[in-house]
Protein backbone atom coordinates (compact mmCIF):
# COMPACT_ATOMS: atom_id res chain seq x y z
CA UNK A 1 0.00 0.00 0.00
CA UNK A 2 3.10 1.95 0.82
CA UNK A 3 3.50 2.52 -3.35
CA UNK A 4 -0.42 3.40 -3.86
CA UNK A 5 -0.02 6.53 -0.91
CA UNK A 6 3.39 7.52 -2.18
CA UNK A 7 1.90 7.76 -5.98
CA UNK A 8 -1.37 9.34 -4.81
CA UNK A 9 0.61 11.93 -2.99
CA UNK A 10 2.74 13.02 -5.64
CA UNK A 11 -0.10 13.25 -8.28
CA UNK A 12 -2.32 15.65 -5.71
CA UNK A 13 1.35 17.88 -4.91
CA UNK A 14 2.34 17.95 -8.76
CA UNK A 15 -2.06 19.09 -9.34
CA UNK A 16 -1.65 21.85 -6.45
CA UNK A 17 1.36 22.88 -7.98
CA UNK A 18 -0.35 23.03 -11.24
CA UNK A 19 -3.46 24.62 -10.23
CA UNK A 20 -1.57 27.59 -8.69
CA UNK A 21 0.82 28.11 -11.80
CA UNK A 22 -2.77 28.19 -13.93
CA UNK A 23 -4.89 30.65 -11.74
CA UNK A 24 -5.63 33.66 -13.36
CA UNK A 25 -4.09 36.65 -12.61
CA UNK A 26 -5.99 39.32 -10.06
CA UNK A 27 -8.31 41.71 -11.48
CA UNK A 28 -10.63 44.24 -10.08
CA UNK A 29 -13.57 42.62 -12.15
CA UNK A 30 -14.12 38.86 -9.60
CA UNK A 31 -16.50 38.13 -11.97
CA UNK A 32 -14.80 38.07 -15.08
CA UNK A 33 -12.11 36.59 -13.44
CA UNK A 34 -14.66 33.76 -12.62
CA UNK A 35 -15.76 33.41 -15.59
CA UNK A 36 -12.12 33.43 -17.60
CA UNK A 37 -11.01 30.72 -15.00
CA UNK A 38 -10.28 27.50 -16.18
CA UNK A 39 -8.65 24.11 -14.88
CA UNK A 40 -5.65 22.23 -15.89
CA UNK A 41 -4.95 19.79 -17.86
CA UNK A 42 -3.64 16.48 -16.40
CA UNK A 43 -2.08 14.05 -17.86
CA UNK A 44 0.61 13.51 -20.97
CA UNK A 45 0.45 16.06 -23.61
CA UNK A 46 1.85 16.26 -27.22
CA UNK A 47 2.64 19.19 -29.49
CA UNK A 48 2.00 18.77 -32.59
CA UNK A 49 3.40 21.50 -34.96
CA UNK A 50 0.52 22.97 -37.83
CA UNK A 51 1.12 21.90 -41.74
CA UNK A 52 0.10 26.22 -42.39
CA UNK A 53 3.10 27.38 -40.17
CA UNK A 54 0.78 28.64 -37.60
CA UNK A 55 0.90 28.27 -33.54
CA UNK A 56 1.46 24.40 -32.99
CA UNK A 57 -1.10 22.67 -31.73
CA UNK A 58 -1.13 20.93 -27.70
CA UNK A 59 -3.02 17.55 -27.64
CA UNK A 60 -3.91 15.98 -24.36
CA UNK A 61 -4.02 12.62 -23.55
CA UNK A 62 -7.47 11.29 -23.15
CA UNK A 63 -9.41 8.42 -21.47
CA UNK A 64 -9.32 5.17 -23.73
CA UNK A 65 -12.44 4.15 -25.38
CA UNK A 66 -14.24 1.69 -23.12
CA UNK A 67 -16.73 -1.03 -22.50
CA UNK A 68 -18.34 -1.78 -19.44
CA UNK A 69 -21.62 -3.23 -17.67
CA UNK A 70 -23.66 -1.32 -15.25
CA UNK A 71 -26.25 -2.01 -11.95
CA UNK A 72 -28.96 -2.39 -14.28
CA UNK A 73 -27.16 -5.10 -16.34
CA UNK A 74 -26.84 -2.15 -19.36
CA UNK A 75 -23.66 -1.51 -21.65
CA UNK A 76 -21.85 1.63 -21.10
CA UNK A 77 -19.06 2.95 -23.29
CA UNK A 78 -17.41 6.45 -24.17
CA UNK A 79 -20.52 7.76 -25.46
CA UNK A 80 -22.38 7.38 -22.64
CA UNK A 81 -20.58 10.05 -21.19
CA UNK A 82 -20.37 12.44 -24.63
CA UNK A 83 -21.03 15.83 -23.78
CA UNK A 84 -21.22 15.47 -20.22
CA UNK A 85 -18.76 16.15 -16.76
CA UNK A 86 -18.10 13.07 -15.11
CA UNK A 87 -16.32 12.01 -11.65
CA UNK A 88 -14.86 8.42 -11.82
CA UNK A 89 -13.54 6.54 -8.88
CA UNK A 90 -12.36 2.66 -8.21
CA UNK A 91 -13.78 0.16 -5.56
CA UNK A 92 -15.27 -2.92 -4.75
CA UNK A 93 -17.82 -4.18 -2.39
CA UNK A 94 -15.90 -5.92 -0.28
CA UNK A 95 -13.38 -3.46 0.76
CA UNK A 96 -12.79 -3.75 4.32
CA UNK A 97 -10.51 0.02 4.46
CA UNK A 98 -10.71 2.90 2.39
CA UNK A 99 -13.79 2.27 -0.22
CA UNK A 100 -16.66 2.88 2.94
CA UNK A 101 -15.47 6.36 3.87
CA UNK A 102 -14.10 7.26 -0.38
CA UNK A 103 -18.08 6.38 -1.08
CA UNK A 104 -19.26 8.24 1.66
CA UNK A 105 -16.71 11.51 0.60
CA UNK A 106 -18.32 11.04 -3.11
CA UNK A 107 -21.59 10.69 -1.78
CA UNK A 108 -20.82 14.78 -0.73
CA UNK A 109 -20.35 14.95 -4.51
CA UNK A 110 -23.24 13.35 -5.93
CA UNK A 111 -25.99 15.02 -3.58
CA UNK A 112 -24.56 18.29 -4.27
CA UNK A 113 -24.76 17.77 -8.40
CA UNK A 114 -27.58 15.11 -8.63
CA UNK A 115 -29.88 17.70 -9.75
CA UNK A 116 -27.73 18.36 -12.72
CA UNK A 117 -27.83 16.32 -15.79
CA UNK A 118 -24.12 17.58 -16.97
CA UNK A 119 -22.96 15.60 -14.48
CA UNK A 120 -22.45 11.47 -13.82
CA UNK A 121 -20.56 9.08 -11.73
CA UNK A 122 -18.85 6.17 -12.59
CA UNK A 123 -17.52 4.00 -10.14
CA UNK A 124 -15.48 0.57 -11.28
CA UNK A 125 -15.54 -2.45 -9.35
CA UNK A 126 -11.74 -4.10 -8.71
CA UNK A 127 -13.16 -7.59 -8.48
CA UNK A 128 -15.69 -8.76 -10.77
CA UNK A 129 -15.62 -12.20 -9.55
CA UNK A 130 -17.06 -11.09 -6.47
CA UNK A 131 -18.87 -8.02 -7.91
CA UNK A 132 -21.83 -9.34 -9.96
CA UNK A 133 -24.43 -7.39 -11.46
CA UNK A 134 -26.84 -7.94 -8.46
CA UNK A 135 -23.87 -7.42 -6.10
CA UNK A 136 -23.19 -3.58 -7.55
CA UNK A 137 -26.86 -3.31 -7.86
CA UNK A 138 -27.54 -4.03 -4.08
CA UNK A 139 -23.94 -1.55 -3.20
CA UNK A 140 -25.78 1.28 -5.33
CA UNK A 141 -29.29 0.70 -3.56
CA UNK A 142 -27.65 0.23 -0.03
CA UNK A 143 -25.90 3.64 -0.97
CA UNK A 144 -29.54 5.35 -1.57
CA UNK A 145 -28.48 5.70 -5.34
CA UNK A 146 -31.86 4.47 -7.43
CA UNK A 147 -30.84 6.05 -10.57
CA UNK A 148 -28.36 4.33 -12.28
CA UNK A 149 -27.92 6.47 -15.48
CA UNK A 150 -26.48 9.35 -12.95
CA UNK A 151 -24.59 7.11 -11.31
CA UNK A 152 -22.47 3.89 -12.86
CA UNK A 153 -21.46 1.32 -11.30
CA UNK A 154 -18.96 -0.72 -13.44
CA UNK A 155 -18.05 -4.08 -13.96
CA UNK A 156 -15.34 -5.54 -16.70
CA UNK A 157 -12.89 -8.41 -16.71
CA UNK A 158 -9.79 -7.25 -15.00
CA UNK A 159 -7.31 -6.60 -17.66
CA UNK A 160 -9.86 -3.64 -18.46
CA UNK A 161 -10.29 -1.94 -15.07
CA UNK A 162 -6.55 -1.71 -14.50
CA UNK A 163 -5.33 -0.70 -17.75
CA UNK A 164 -8.48 2.48 -16.79
CA UNK A 165 -7.33 2.91 -13.39
CA UNK A 166 -4.04 3.39 -15.21
CA UNK A 167 -5.47 6.12 -17.97
CA UNK A 168 -7.24 7.90 -15.00
CA UNK A 169 -3.74 8.34 -13.33
CA UNK A 170 -4.79 6.00 -10.50
CA UNK A 171 -3.69 2.78 -9.39
CA UNK A 172 -5.77 -0.92 -8.74
CA UNK A 173 -3.65 -4.26 -8.90
CA UNK A 174 -4.12 -7.89 -7.18
CA UNK A 175 -2.29 -8.02 -3.74
CA UNK A 176 -3.09 -11.12 -1.77
CA UNK A 177 -1.07 -9.53 1.15
CA UNK A 178 -3.49 -6.90 2.08
CA UNK A 179 -7.03 -6.94 3.37
CA UNK A 180 -9.57 -7.92 0.62
CA UNK A 181 -6.99 -8.90 -1.80
CA UNK A 182 -7.03 -5.95 -3.94
CA UNK A 183 -4.40 -2.47 -3.18
CA UNK A 184 -6.33 0.26 -4.90
CA UNK A 185 -5.74 4.20 -4.09
CA UNK A 186 -8.70 6.54 -3.09
CA UNK A 187 -8.53 9.08 -5.81
CA UNK A 188 -11.25 11.02 -7.82
CA UNK A 189 -10.81 11.88 -11.43
CA UNK A 190 -12.80 14.96 -13.03
CA UNK A 191 -13.18 14.59 -16.99
CA UNK A 192 -14.30 16.51 -19.19
CA UNK A 193 -16.68 16.44 -22.54
CA UNK A 194 -13.85 15.48 -24.59
CA UNK A 195 -12.40 12.72 -22.48
CA UNK A 196 -9.51 14.76 -20.87
CA UNK A 197 -8.45 14.40 -17.19
CA UNK A 198 -9.23 17.78 -15.21
CA UNK A 199 -8.75 17.10 -11.56
CA UNK A 200 -7.42 14.29 -9.46
CA UNK A 201 -8.82 14.21 -5.93
CA UNK A 202 -7.64 12.53 -3.01
CA UNK A 203 -11.02 10.80 -2.39
CA UNK A 204 -9.99 9.83 1.85
CA UNK A 205 -9.34 13.90 2.19
CA UNK A 206 -12.08 15.59 3.00
CA UNK A 207 -10.64 19.15 2.00
CA UNK A 208 -9.34 17.59 -1.09
CA UNK A 209 -13.33 16.56 -1.94
CA UNK A 210 -14.18 20.12 -1.24
CA UNK A 211 -11.70 20.94 -4.25
CA UNK A 212 -13.60 19.07 -6.38
CA UNK A 213 -16.67 20.57 -5.41
CA UNK A 214 -15.27 23.51 -6.04
CA UNK A 215 -13.46 22.52 -9.19
CA UNK A 216 -17.05 21.47 -10.99
CA UNK A 217 -18.52 24.55 -11.43
CA UNK A 218 -15.20 25.55 -12.69
CA UNK A 219 -15.26 23.21 -15.38
CA UNK A 220 -19.03 23.33 -15.75
CA UNK A 221 -18.65 27.18 -16.96
CA UNK A 222 -16.33 26.18 -19.21
CA UNK A 223 -17.62 23.57 -20.94
CA UNK A 224 -20.99 25.94 -21.34
CA UNK A 225 -18.44 29.09 -22.63
CA UNK A 226 -17.24 26.45 -25.28
CA UNK A 227 -20.70 25.07 -26.50
CA UNK A 228 -21.80 28.48 -27.08
CA UNK A 229 -18.65 29.73 -29.28
CA UNK A 230 -19.38 26.27 -31.11
CA UNK A 231 -22.75 27.98 -31.89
Amino acid sequence: MTFFRFRQALTISLLALGSTLLLPGCSADKNNAAATERLPFIGEREVRPRADGGPADTVYATIPAFRLTNQDGKVITNQTFAGKVYVTDFFFATCPSICPKMQSELLRVYDKFKGDPRVLFLSHTIDPAHDSIPVLRDYAQRLGIADAARWHFATAPHDTIFALARAYMTAAQVDKGVAGGFAHSGAFALIDPQRRIRGVYDGMNPLEVQRLLDDLPVLLREVEQEQKAAK
